[in-house]
């Protein structure tokens, strides 16, 4: 079955990230994991890819951009800061390897928040609906020869990874569809507000 065509013109169509924001000195750790990967299995895609942790990705134009965003904010004002815990690797046979998230539970219960207030929000068409993620994981490498990944997976299979920290904000990253780098469209502060004072200052 052919891909729908995603174009309507004169209407902006993006695809969207909606990531969990990670510090600057995990971001660097997971960037020479990368970079390390890359040298070692001839994977260059591992270069390629910024380490991020995807809630929720989908398809929408633009236009529809100013409601989403108003409605994460919504969310992201009354969640709560929380830890997030690194450790050790997985893989998905046989193309990715990843770093697995110790932390669920907080992550889940976000992840079914946004899907139960947004999902209607960013759903593009019957072929194009928002894919919510309730079991992320920061990828290595994807995209892999099964030789490669087989080659990589018996050395990271016993290899340890850790990494801790405090998920405080969420960003909204955009592309045109088919472009090549996603930029940042919005940046949402955890505030944990309760909803009396989060709905009043949002529509204030």
């Amino acid at each position: 079955m052919e891909k729908p065509v995603l174009s309507m013109p004169g209407y902006r169509i993006n695809e969207y990230l909606l990531v969990l924001k990670l510090p600057e000195a995990i971001w660097r750790k997971i960037e020479k994991v990368k970079e390390a990967f890359a040298h070692a299995y001839e994977a260059p895609q591992a270069r390629w890819g910024k380490p991020h942790i995807t809630l929720v990705r989908f398809v929408q134009y633009e236009l529809m951009e100013s409601r989403i965003v108003n409605h994460i904010k919504t969310i992201s004002m009354g969640q709560y800061p929380f830890k997030i815990e690194l450790q050790n690797f997985g893989s998905f046979p046989s193309h990715t390897v990843f770093i697995q998230m110790a932390t669920r539970r907080p992550l889940q219960q976000l992840v079914q928040q946004l899907r139960s207030q947004t999902q209607r929000l960013m759903k593009f068409n019957e072929e194009n609906k928002p894919h919510f993620i309730t079991d992320p994981v920061i990828t290595v490498a994807t995209n892999l020869q099964p030789a490669q990944h087989h080659k990589a997976w018996a050395e990271y299979d016993k290899k340890h990874f850790t990494g801790k920290f405090i998920a405080d904000s969420l960003l909204l990253l955009k592309r045109p569809v088919n472009g090549k780098n996603y930029q940042i469209a919005e940046r949402f502060i955890f505030q944990n507000l309760p909803v009396a004072v989060k709905q009043g200052e949002l529509f204030a």
